[in-house]
């Protein structure tokens, strides 16, 4: 039988062979899984299969780019543990990955959003997370552009990052590892061969028809906006999941400097799955605003739906009053993978599961692995790795 080359470069599956473990899904949090299982052991032979044509093209390079605290989920839950751990992981490594601890600004513009962040840090005690109130006249002077009546937080362990430096660092590991990279490839079919405790992955590449068979000890689902799909190629159907899409629109910004050093976020609206139109800064310095939130059916468009634009200049006026809607463009979008839809006004965790209560053992679904995921990945892989796969 021809044997699968163990080549970072490969580009397509060329014949089929066996994996301890095949992640499918090269976002990331695939990536970050894929590097920790390869360092951890030379036994491990690791498969990303990825459908389109290079890594992280979605969700994971659609983003703010912003190296969240962990400041605004329940403090017991994955988002918060993971975001936390996985943030220190990325500064830990800023020789390797390029990010910028520039701090953020949560504002208040009355009375009810001051309790908020009164709350906001009394929990940030709670999680070890550094905040600290600032007065007005402080942050007039420095950041005269920005218009707070209330009150500010200061998160000073917020920052920004580039998506792709992240996805590049973790991909070089993995390559360091001698991890397998299949692009160009989607999974069409899965199989629990219950005899041989192994499962077969049909594949079929983007440059021909054919189907090719994959077995594997383990499946990890980091498919992101289609892991309910590949999910559900595998769970009964009375437990298949519904996968919903929030779409988010970014909107840069083109005027005069304003000389911003830091990021801007306004106080979240209750009962809406957003932290609100921010303002935050690339690695360059340059000014963007979003996301929006807006729900679709159709999580392949990424066309910015300029009609949101006129919504967002109003909400970035609440605290960039100068702004002028004619400094502000449609830039990029990016697609939220949702577990809950609009109608459902609760928090949502990450969902991150071992099947084998169904009958598919080693089988580990990463669901709704939305924000804060990039700033998590790390966080996610240690988590996933010591939880299911040691």
């Amino acid at each position: 039988m021809l044997q699968f080359k163990r080549n970072f470069s490969i580009s397509k599956i060329v014949q089929a062979v066996d994996f301890t473990h095949t992640i499918i899904g090269g976002g990331v949090v695939g990536l970050a899984i894929g590097a920790e299982l390869v360092q951890q052991s030379k036994n491990n032979n690791v498969l990303i299969i990825e459908k389109n044509e290079e890594y992280g093209q979605e969700t994971s390079s659609r983003n703010s780019e912003v190296v969240h605290a962990g400041l605004y989920y329940p403090k017991d839950s994955l988002k918060t543990k993971l975001c936390i751990i996985g943030k220190n992981k990325i500064y830990q490594r800023k020789e390797f990955i390029p990010v910028r601890q520039c701090g953020k600004w949560i504002i208040a513009q009355n009375e009810q959003e001051m309790e908020y962040l009164e709350k906001l840090h009394d929990k940030s005690k709670e999680i070890n997370v550094k905040t600290e109130f600032i007065s007005l006249k402080r942050g007039k002077l420095d950041e005269p552009s920005i218009m707070a009546r209330y009150a500010i937080l200061n998160s000073p362990t917020t920052g920004i990052t580039s998506a792709h430096g992240v996805m590049d660092y973790l991909a070089t590991k993995f390559q360091e590892g001698e991890g397998n990279l299949a692009l160009g490839t989607k999974v069409i079919g899965i199989e629990y061969i219950k005899g041989e405790n192994v499962y077969e992955i049909n594949t079929k590449t983007n440059e021909d028809d054919e189907i090719y068979n994959i077995k594997t000890s383990n499946i990890i689902n980091c498919a992101g906006l289609y892991a309910p799909k590949i999910a559900n190629m595998i769970l009964p159907k009375d437990k298949h999941i519904k996968a919903y899409y929030a779409k988010g629109n970014y909107f840069s910004y083109n005027g005069p400097n304003p000389h911003i050093n830091r990021l801007i976020y306004p106080c979240p609206t209750p009962g809406v799955a957003s932290l609100g139109t921010h303002l935050t800064l690339d690695l360059g310095g340059q000014i963007r605003f979003g996301p929006d939130l807006e729900w679709v059916d159709n999580c392949d468009n990424y066309k910015v739906n300029e009609k949101n634009l006129d919504l967002a200049v109003e909400a970035v006026k609440v605290y960039f009053p100068n702004i002028k809607r004619e400094f502000m463009n449609g830039s990029y979008s990016g697609i939220r993978p949702k577990l809950i839809g609009p109608e459902v006004k609760k928090f949502q965790d990450f969902v991150i599961r071992n099947e084998s209560e169904i009958g598919h053992p080693c089988f580990i679904n990463l669901l709704g692995i939305e924000s804060p995921g990039l700033t998590a990945s790390m966080g996610i892989s240690e988590y996933v790795v010591k939880k299911f796969l040691s």
